[in-house]
């Protein structure tokens, strides 16, 4: 937990304090870690969906966390023609409300837009699945993105 506060305190050196002003996309687009996700979101056609009301979590991979994924998978998911997995796999990474850190529990399940359960495991740093969450509570508009390591896979 104290890594994850600690983490909660870099992000707003990072992102500003809870003055904000912009929704969970322009968030994204304007921190420059997430040009992948943020490309990949306007692919999928979710641009107006996560700019709307919400609140939404969002666990947003990192470039270098597309960048670990098979040669290829970012390009080949990208086409017109996989559009579907794209959103499936983006939609994933999406929890409907807003989630801060101090809301985690060890073993907790969420449901994903996407209609899959994430599962938050406290015990070695806070993590979704596989991934650790680096930085949590970057505050929007219209929710709350917490950056992760990897990019998750819904379960096939």
């Amino acid at each position: 937990m104290k890594k994850l506060l600690t983490a909660a305190a870099l992000s707003a050196s990072l992102f500003g304090t809870t003055a904000y002003a912009a929704d969970i996309v322009d968030t994204a687009a304007s921190n420059g870690s997430f040009k992948t996700l943020v490309a990949a979101v306007e692919a999928a056609g979710l641009v107006e969906t996560l700019k709307g009301a919400g609140p939404f979590t969002v666990f947003a991979p990192t470039d270098d966390a597309f960048a670990a994924l098979p040669a290829g998978t970012v390009d080949d998911l990208l086409k017109p023609e996989n559009k579907a997995k794209l959103v499936e796999i983006l939609t994933y990474h999406v929890v409907p409300g807003k989630v801060m850190s101090a809301d985690l529990k060890d073993g907790m399940k969420a449901a994903t837009v996407e209609g899959a359960e994430v599962t938050i495991d406290l015990d070695n740093g806070a993590m979704v699945n596989e991934s650790k969450i680096v930085t949590a509570d970057v505050a929007a508009d219209n929710g709350v993105i917490h950056v992760i390591d990897k990019v998750l896979m819904p379960p096939m």
